[in-house]
């Protein structure tokens, strides 16, 4: 699955990136690259735990979203 991804150049130095549709997943590292690898880390976390707390609370399903 693909995520669009919104890599800024952060004041301190490096890099910051955040997942627009996972707004949970946010993560920053030293070079593009690394920044990169962390928020794929970033959004792997926030689906384990999505999936983990839809099990606790009830009924899982999967539906299909066609965008316009």
């Amino acid at each position: 699955m693909q995520y669009t991804i919104v890599l800024e150049v952060a004041e301190e130095g490096g890099y910051t990136a955040r997942c627009l549709e996972l707004p949970a997943a946010i993560s920053e590292g030293d070079t593009k690259e690394e920044t990169l690898e962390n928020i794929k880390e970033a959004i792997g976390l926030v689906l384990e735990v999505t999936a983990e707390q839809a099990r606790i609370l009830g009924e899982i399903a999967k539906v299909d979203v066609v965008s316009a």
